[in-house]
């Protein structure tokens, strides 16, 4: 087929990272894109980051702004590019695949239930140590699974929901722009003394764009949780609805509060993070005890979640082709 509908190149996307996700044999010889991305993001955060406050606010937005932008025209010039030509979809199909990470985040966690499971606390604090902020020497087995889980959500919202949700709603330079986004609040986003100030709008720009995919995933978790776990769907959105509000992010409160949910468990709550503390609130009911059992059901959540993406990914490309 030397044309292919964007709705089908949403979904075939979509298999495409669950099929193979990153390459590692490709990735050791070329740059990620998102590798990419932060590199520059880098050169730009060390060129601009200095004097006052008021100037690293300006500076630290005026360099969000422009890359953003470059991004999304970066992604327009490539799509345009690319379906001018005879099968350049490949082309395009295999540089969204690489922006989705279903495949990648579930690698990622998926050694800490191994661990858990195994009974080996020590495994278990290096594989959370990839995907947590907080020291995992001071975790134990309970502490380690609530990590992990928390992740899993939240990352599941921004590294896989979201950026598939930017693709379908405005192609590549939707796809690209996000994962710019994403990265500059990964990278400059944070509330120390270094990046408030410079990261301030990268920082509300993620929020803005995060905010109907994290609320869309709570959703998603809700009903897959009462399809695999016969969670009550109820009881599941009147805990969103209580405990959403409660985290300190405007969005992770929805995917994680969903989950904490969907497994009967306590998320959240006070978190050590080596030089400080965090004394956040509980989300959810339950025990904070989690455990290795509790990872797997989260997988199962997971998975059943991705099912249903893709499931309407489908329906919505069947559906464009009639029109």
């Amino acid at each position: 087929m030397a044309f292919l509908p964007p709705a089908w190149l949403v979904f075939l996307a979509l298999l495409a990272d669950l099929a193979m996700g990153d390459p590692a044999w490709l990735y050791a010889r070329v740059w990620h894109p998102v590798v990419v991305i932060g590199k520059i993001i880098a050169l730009g955060e060390a060129w601009l980051n200095r004097g006052g406050r008021l100037g690293r606010l300006i500076s630290g937005g005026l360099l969000a702004l422009v890359l953003i932008l470059l991004a999304a025209a970066l992604g327009w010039l490539i799509q345009t590019w690319a379906r001018a030509l005879a099968y350049g979809w490949l082309i395009e199909l295999a540089l969204a695949s690489s922006l989705l990470a279903f495949n990648g985040l579930y690698r990622f966690i998926k050694p800490v239930e191994r661990a858990l499971l195994a009974g080996d606390l020590s495994a278990a604090r290096a594989g959370v140590a990839h995907v947590v902020g907080r020291d995992p020497q001071r975790l134990d087995e309970a502490g380690v699974a609530r990590a992990a889980i928390e992740s899993l959500a939240e990352n599941y919202s921004d590294g896989a929901v979201a950026p598939l949700f930017w693709y379908a709603l405005a192609g590549l330079p939707g796809l690209l722009a996000y994962k710019t986004i994403n990265t500059l609040d990964s990278m400059i986003g944070h509330r120390s003394q270094r990046y408030e100030a410079f990261g301030k709008l990268a920082a509300r720009i993620d929020d803005a764009a995060n905010w109907l995919p994290a609320r869309l995933t709570g959703l998603l978790f809700a009903l897959s949780a009462r399809l695999v776990l016969a969670a009550r769907l109820g009881k599941s959105l009147a805990i969103i609805r209580r405990d959403a509000g409660k985290h300190r992010s405007i969005n992770a409160g929805w995917p994680e509060s969903a989950m904490a949910a969907a497994l009967g468990i306590k998320l959240a709550g006070p978190r050590d993070y080596g030089d400080y503390q965090i004394e956040d609130p509980w989300i959810g009911d339950g025990c904070g005890h989690a455990r290795g059992q509790d990872l797997t059901r989260a997988f199962r959540v997971y998975w059943t979640a991705t099912a249903l993406i893709a499931l309407l990914c489908l329906v919505f490309a069947g559906y464009s082709a009639t029109i």
